[in-house]
């Protein structure tokens, strides 16, 4: 019998509590923006297509927020700014409003509405400052307005006051303002029953997670973060409380049944976070399968997925099928997600034009299915097995940087796969209906770990993250120590630990992620903790009145995404915010001979290598620092015909004396820009090359992996800039250093 390919998108729509649990308020608008923008279109034009099936999963703590919002019981600082009269603002307010109402991605969300782009470039010309100073009443009302009209998705552009406000453009009144936040509250009322609609007529699987998104490991045991990473430094207290994971887990299907009249099939582990011990106590609720990542299939079965150039798995048999988990409480089935082509979408994509993107993403699948089809023993030219590729993401955070909110890309997409009679999208319920996991895992073997990187160290090893971990514990056991205080007769402490629980707290302390909120994520993790001591009456721990940690802008870091910046030498802050930065001059040291160089940036997608070399300011190339910059590229431990630096005056020491592979010069007076490769006898061979240079107040270069010929995915690589004149070595950076990159 011939199949298609089957197919799984999941799409994972979740928020952390927002809620302060000490007054009612919300701190922040991202379950009202993101309702307006990501959640109901994402179905809607999926409906459009009827042949495409797909999974959306809907956490609790999103659901309940969405209600809020939707019945006009929940106020941010934000919407309490929107909805007052600009003529009343306090200079604190104004300045609120100007460091906050821009928070989005400005290419696609600000630069296409011209009042919203003016009143940004007003603000990235002149400054914070002259904008308090000279901004009217108007001005405020207009960006206020904008600030919430440019999250409207474009599928509702065609709504009739929507498109009046588009027109209209500025001049926007109070009014106006409150008919937007009426809009809004109206888009996010149908969010939850579009989803039911969609689930009952079969179009659509709704999965959920355990109650307020937590990691389930790390409750049952936080020793669990030794088991991948085993010389991890654990927090002073251990959090041991697996009776947690049921409540969690209870709550989430409760909710699920009030809302879709039926029992959740599916399982979205906060974080695709599992391991054995949280096996039994899925099956116990009823739960029939559950997801992870291919990081975590690979660390059970001992297996690294290799890649070919193109990306493509070579062993496809292993990880684009369902497996069974036998427990104590009955089976599970578990799907593992293919993280490239997850990745793909959230990260790189967007930086395409949507037809290209959809054909690139249709030709991956198309190549899984030549893959497998070769693997095959009969040499028919037809699938003889129902294979899965599970393809899974978050459902809402990547939208804001595709053009028009992913709908063109969305469309193309769609439209090739309803066309396309070699692949078939279905709900992960139904397959497993159709086609049983035939493979078995032990449970005791299943590793434990997440989507990130198969471990937890985005939860827990940092000393930020530790210290959090043991103000949870302790007020766990604080809870524990009042017997009298029960779900029914106490359910604000109870509310308050779950809410403390969360994993999203734990992602933002510490090194790895970072945002211009951190602080309030801090607030709000010790506000939970607040709300239960006082729903105990049991004092207060001082610690919780200061930060877990210190939130100034900090100086070296890691990249802490995939980035995706324009090459055009002006290094917008945007582009730049996720990726590594290394501070040279000035901030920390004097890059040798000289203090020119501020910092260098650096980061990845799956198209390319990207780096920014900060000058200072009105510094010019041949007069205050060298006209030349050489990029070399590193290898450890990988055999290939390697050269010295090509230049003359090379200091004998490391990293300067190091042989390189790749070479990339550039002439910052020039322009000019020229690609080698190390051959035979140390030679230097040119080679046509697709890097993109500009340089304007920095150099931003972008190197296509297509490049770098022989580096396959997963490697990881070392990169040195070097200044030099006419040829001749004048100074390299980082500082004592190299720049590690890892290949997508």
């Amino acid at each position: 019998m011939a199949y298609p390919l089957y197919v799984a998108f999941i799409w994972h729509q979740h928020q952390p509590l927002y809620k302060s649990r000490l007054d009612g308020e919300y701190r922040l608008p991202w379950v009202r923006l993101h309702g307006t923008k990501d959640y109901l279109d994402l179905v809607l034009l999926l409906e459009q297509y009827p042949r495409l099936r797909q999974t959306v999963n809907l956490v609790p703590s999103l659901m309940m927020q969405i209600e809020d919002y939707a019945a006009g019981t929940a106020f941010d600082p934000y919407l309490t700014l929107a909805l007052k009269p600009t003529d009343n603002l306090n200079e604190g307010q104004k300045r609120f409003i100007v460091e906050h109402f821009f928070d989005a991605n400005h290419h696609t969300m600000i630069d296409p509405f011209p009042r919203y782009a003016e009143l940004y470039g007003q603000r990235h010309d002149r400054g914070w400052d002259w904008c308090v100073e000279h901004w009217n009443p108007e001005d405020y009302s207009d960006l206020l307005a904008w600030h919430n009209l440019a999250w409207f998705d474009p599928l509702f552009w065609n709504d009739a006051e929507i498109a009046e406000w588009l027109e209209q453009g500025r001049g926007f009144t109070l009014s106006d303002r409150q008919r937007i936040y009426s809009k809004q509250r109206q888009i996010l009322s149908q969010i939850i029953p579009q989803h039911c609609q969609m689930q009952e007529t079969g179009q659509l699987e709704v999965t959920t997670t355990p109650y307020t998104h937590p990691i389930l490991p790390l409750l049952a045991d936080t020793n669990a973060g030794r088991v991948a990473v085993p010389q991890m430094k654990l927090p002073q207290l251990r959090f041991q409380f697996p009776q947690d994971i049921d409540r969690h887990l209870r709550k989430a299907k409760q909710m699920y049944q009030e809302r879709f009249g039926c029992d959740p099939r599916g399982l979205w582990p906060s974080e695709q976070s599992v391991s054995p011990a949280i096996l039994p106590k899925v099956a116990q609720q009823g739960f029939q399968w559950l997801c992870s990542d291919e990081a975590v299939l690979g660390w059970t079965i001992d297996h690294f997925f290799h890649r070919d150039a193109l990306g493509t798995v070579s062993e496809p048999e292993a990880l684009y099928r369902p497996y069974r988990l036998n427990t104590t409480e009955g089976d599970l089935a578990i799907v593992f997600r293919d993280h490239r082509l997850s990745d793909l979408i959230g990260f790189t994509y967007s930086a395409m034009e949507p037809r290209r993107a959809a054909a690139d993403l249709v030709g991956q699948l198309d190549a899984i299915s030549r893959q497998l089809k070769s693997h095959q023993a009969s040499g028919s030219t037809v699938l003889e097995q129902p294979w899965l590729v599970t393809i899974a993401l978050d459902g809402e955070n990547c939208w804001e940087f595709y053009q028009q909110d992913g709908k063109p890309f969305l469309e193309s997409l769609y439209q090739t796969l309803s066309d396309h009679t070699g692949i078939e999208l279905v709900t992960v319920s139904d397959y497993l209906s159709k086609f049983p996991p035939t493979e078995s895992l032990p449970s005791y073997a299943l590793h434990s770990g997440s989507w990130v990187d198969g471990s937890f160290t985005t939860w827990i090893g940092d000393p930020a993250k530790n210290r959090a971990w043991d103000y949870l514990t302790e007020a766990r056991h604080v809870l524990e120590s009042h017997p009298e205080a029960t779900e029914e007769n106490n359910p604000e402490a109870w509310e308050a630990l779950d809410a403390a629980e969360g994993s999203d707290w734990f992602w933002w302390f510490g090194e790895g992620h970072s945002s211009n909120q951190d602080a309030i994520f801090d607030q709000l993790f010790r506000e939970h903790l607040l709300a239960l001591y006082r729903a105990l009456n049991h004092p207060v721990p001082s610690y919780l009145r200061q930060a877990v940690e210190d939130h100034t802008a900090k100086g070296d870091h890691r990249p802490s995404s995939y980035i995706h910046p324009t090459i055009d030498g002006l290094g917008d802050e945007q582009d730049w915010d996720k990726a590594g930065r290394i501070e040279v001059g000035g901030a920390r040291g004097t890059m040798h001979q000289s203090s020119v160089v501020q910092r260098v940036w650096y980061g990845v997608n799956h198209l390319n290598l990207y780096l920014r070399v900060d000058f200072k300011a009105g510094a010019k190339p041949g007069i205050d620092f060298p006209p030349e910059v050489h990029l070399l590229w590193f290898y450890p431990d990988r055999p290939m015909h390697n050269s010295p630096a090509p230049l003359a005056e090379l200091p004998d020491e490391p990293p300067l004396n190091y042989q390189f592979h790749h070479h990339l010069g550039i002439n910052l007076t020039t322009k000019a820009s020229w690609f080698q490769e190390a051959g035979d006898h140390f030679q230097w061979h040119a080679h046509r090359s697709r890097a993109q240079v500009a340089f304007d107040s920095c150099l931003e270069v972008a190197i296509p992996w297509a490049d770098l010929q022989e580096i396959e995915p997963d490697w990881s690589l070392r990169l040195v800039v070097l200044l030099a004149e006419e040829g001749r070595y004048v100074s390299y950076l980082p500082e004592d250093d190299l720049i590690p990159v890892n290949v997508p």
